[in-house]
């Protein structure tokens, strides 16, 4: 056979023999984590539910004097419960894409799967908000956005301290006040949104330098958020705090020691191929048509001690 041409691997002959080197999910950002379950405390929870005991009122004590009578006190409690609400997601694919599993599909799922219930629980806990941004979706019956304190971020002039001045109002708002118990609030970490962070990097004094040098990140992460310091407390930045379909609320400042969050165990994953699933509005058979079934869920709780230990951040003018 006469040669015309050199054999190359682009030929046509090779098609379906040399696939493309397969790379790791590159462009797939790392999955989100709940920015509530990172800041607020962890208590355990029941398959019934956790009762969780709140000071409200304290002992007083009174000086005596030689001889006199001792003052009487009595403190109070209330009792609180954490219930656990159930969060679940169906992955439905056939039997071929698990056994072929291209791209590493089923892992890369895996992953979205638990940024997916992430991003839900945060938008329960912060907004009331279903796992579309949905108002009034959430399961819990306290949320963030229940506080009435508000602080709008640019809302300062540069004379009288611009964005610094306002985060310094925020805190004011809540130190300033007391609980039912006569004790003061206190600030201990910051919640930011992302959308946020350029107003910070951009925040200057009178004269035109930075305030923020060193933004409130330890360092440069490849995940969606990273956790540092903001006005001496701990903060968070990332996605999944501003409101989905409202981005006016763009942060929160507050005591999370006043909420608490769990979990009955982790994220489950079970499989079916005989099970009967709701595609496109209407019952299918798996065993029927080869399909797998992936059914994740998990049972979380969250209570807000008291929303009037939280101050929002707000950024209504968009500056």
């Amino acid at each position: 056979m006469a040669i015309s041409a050199p054999t190359l691997t682009t030929d046509s002959q090779f098609s379906g023999f040399l696939n493309p080197v397969e790379a790791g999910p590159i462009f797939e950002r790392a999955a989100r984590t709940s920015v509530v379950q990172q800041l607020v405390p962890r208590v355990p929870l029941g398959i019934s539910g956790t009762a969780v005991p709140v000071v409200t009122g304290r002992p007083a004590a009174g000086w005596v004097s030689e001889g006199g009578i001792k003052p009487a006190s009595s403190g109070t409690l209330d009792i609180k419960n954490l219930e656990p609400k159930k969060l679940a997601a169906i992955l439905v694919v056939s039997a071929e894409v698990v056994r072929a599993n291209p791209g590493g599909y089923i892992n890369t799922m895996r992953n979205s799967i638990a940024e997916a219930f992430a991003v839900a629980f945060d938008r329960a806990a912060l907004h009331d908000e279903g796992p579309d941004g949905t108002a009034g979706g959430g399961p819990f019956a306290t949320w963030l956005d229940q506080t009435t304190k508000g602080t709008e971020i640019g809302g300062s002039s540069q004379a009288n301290g611009g964005i610094h001045g306002d985060l310094v109002e925020a805190m004011r708002e809540i130190v300033t006040d007391s609980d039912a118990s006569d004790r003061r609030y206190r600030l201990n970490g910051w919640a930011i949104d992302s959308v946020l962070e350029p107003s910070l990097w951009g925040a200057t004094d009178t004269t035109g330098r930075p305030l923020y040098v060193e933004l409130p990140v330890d360092a440069e992460s490849d995940g969606l958020s990273t956790a540092g310091r903001l006005l001496g407390r701990r903060s968070f930045i990332g996605e999944g705090v501003a409101t989905a379909n409202n981005t006016s609320v763009v942060g929160y400042g507050g005591d999370f020691s006043q909420a608490a969050w769990g979990a009955i165990g982790g994220i489950s994953y079970r499989v079916s191929t005989e099970a009967t699933v709701t595609i496109n509005g209407s019952l299918q058979s798996l065993f029927e048509r080869n399909l797998v079934a992936i059914l994740a869920e998990a049972e979380y709780g969250f209570l807000l001690n008291d929303p009037d230990a939280f101050v929002k951040l707000t950024n209504n003018s968009g500056s």
